[in-house]
C-alpha cells in the first residue's frame, strides 16, 4: 500500500519533491490555505482515511514556502478515532517515501506547566508516551529503520535552539517543555494531570508522539511545536472543550504562522 499511495501522489504533483513535511494540528490549518500549490483530498488517497475531527480539513497540501519545498497534512488521523497505531503514521512514512527530510509536528495541548499561559506556544524538547502501544510494533521495515532505534534526541537539541533562536528573531516568544502523549478522547482528569507533571511532562496531548517516533526511527529530523490552548484539568478552573481548543489555536494562529514560515525559510 506504502509504494501505491507513493505512486499515486506523484502522478498527481509530478517533479514536486518536498524536503520539509508540516503535519498541522487542530486550529492550525489555515498556513495550508495560505500557501497551496496542489491540493489532494485524503478521501482520494489511497491507503489515507477521512479525518472527522473539527478544525481539521483532510487534505495533502503541496506549495513552495519561502523558497522550500513543502508538503503540509491539513489534520492529522488520530487514535482516538478508532484508527489502528499503524494508520495514524503512515502519512510519516509517505514523506519519508515523497523525500521529506525534516518533519514540523504541531499540536494543540493542554498546559500542563502552571507557567504556561492559553495561546502560548511550545518547542517540544522531549516526549513521553504513555498511550499504551507503539507504532514500531509488528515487522520492521529495514529499509526505513532499524529494529530497535535510539529515541535519545528525537527532538534535536541543535534543532530546539535554532526554533528558540527564529522566534527571538521575530519577536515570539517561544516556551520549552516535554510533550506527554495520552490516547484521548477523554481529556485528562485532575490526578491525571498531576501524574503528568510528576512524571516531568509540560503539555498533555492527544497526537505527534506517534508520528515523532516513526520520523526518527526513519531518519527525519524533527521539530515539535504545540499551541497550549488550555490549561489542563485540576489547573484550569473551568471545564474543558474542543471549541476552547480552537478558539486558542486562532487567537495563536498569527504568531504560529510567522513562526512556521520563517522557520522553514532559515532552516538548512
Amino acid at each position: 500500500m506504502l509504494e501505491k499511495t507513493v505512486e499515486f501522489i506523484k502522478s498527481k504533483v509530478g517533479d514536486f519533491v518536498p524536503e520539509i513535511g508540516i503535519i498541522l494540528g487542530s486550529g492550525l490549518g489555515d498556513l495550508a490555505d495560505e500557501y497551496c500549490d496542489i491540493a489532494i483530498n485524503y478521501s482520494e488517497i489511497p491507503g489515507f482515511e477521512a479525518t472527522a475531527v473539527s478544525g481539521h480539513k483532510g487534505r495533502l497540501v503541496f506549495a513552495e514556502l519561502n523558497g522550500k519545498k513543502v508538503v503540509m497534512m491539513q489534520g492529522r488521523f488520530h487514535y482516538y478515532e478508532g484508527y489502528s497505531i499503524q494508520k495514524v503514521v503512515f502519512p510519516v512514512k509517505v514523506m519519508k517515501k515523497l523525500g521529506v527530510k525534516t518533519l514540523i509536528l504541531t499540536n494543540a495541548a493542554g498546559g500542563v506547566n502552571p507557567s504556561f499561559n492559553p495561546s502560548d506556544l511550545m518547542i517540544i524538547t522531549d516526549h513521553i508516551n504513555f498511550m499504551g502501544t507503539n507504532p514500531l510494533i509488528g515487522a520492521n521495515d529495514n529499509e526505513m529503520g532499524t529494529r530497535f532505534p535510539d529515541m535519545s534526541e528525537v527532538y534535536s537539541s541543535e534543532l530546539v535552539e535554532f526554533v528558540q533562536k527564529v522566534g527571538d528573531s521575530i519577536g515570539v516568544d517561544l516556551q520549552e517543555g516535554v510533550y506527554m502523549a495520552l490516547t484521548g478522547p477523554s481529556y485528562e482528569t485532575p490526578a491525571e494531570v498531576r501524574m503528568a507533571r510528576t512524571l516531568g511532562a509540560d503539555a498533555v496531548g492527544m497526537s505527534t508522539v506517534p508520528e515523532a517516533i516513526v520520523a526518527s526511527w526513519a531518519g527525519m529530523s524533527v521539530i515539535g511545536i504545540s499551541c497550549i490552548c488550555n490549561s489542563a484539568a485540576g489547573i484550569s478552573t473551568v471545564g474543558l472543550t474542543h471549541e476552547d481548543v480552537i478558539r486558542a489555536a486562532n487567537i495563536a494562529k498569527s504568531k504560529f504562522k510567522r513562526l512556521i514560515t520563517e522557520v522553514i525559510k532559515k532552516i538548512k
